[in-house]
């Protein structure tokens, strides 16, 4: 039988979002896929929904948080923002983002987000 070890994480988040030019809900499963797989990232489930006129939204839950991606077909750009408790995969993500054959506008560095445990009172 195998036993789980609990690991407590202290509480913060490394967070990525941006612009990816491709709209193609098959291609943007595929790339994705890929690359969350690649990165190290456990997919424990995966949805989406495809708009009737157009649109589509895509989420990956993760074992390490999720990745979104919302498409404006219009513009030909995608919408992506992923969240993890994990720097070095979420790092690796960034990595093979950029190295894809696609274009990647990222809107911000990757950000820390960290939670103070400190509970404040008036």
């Amino acid at each position: 039988m195998t036993q789980i070890k609990a690991v407590d994480l202290p509480p913060r988040i490394f967070n990525i979002k941006g612009w990816i030019h491709l709209t193609q809900p098959s291609d943007l499963i595929s790339a994705f896929n890929s690359a969350l797989k690649k990165s190290g990232f456990k997919i424990l489930n995966y949805t989406d929904h495809e708009f009737p006129l157009n649109g589509f939204t895509a989420f990956w839950l993760l074992a390490e948080s999720h990745l979104a991606i919302h498409t404006f077909t219009n513009s030909g750009w995608s919408y992506i923002e992923l969240s993890s408790c994990n720097k070095e995969k979420t790092v690796n993500f960034i990595t093979l983002c950029n190295q894809s054959s696609f274009s990647f506008k990222w809107e911000n560095e990757m950000e820390e987000l960290n939670c103070t445990t400190e509970v404040k009172t008036n």
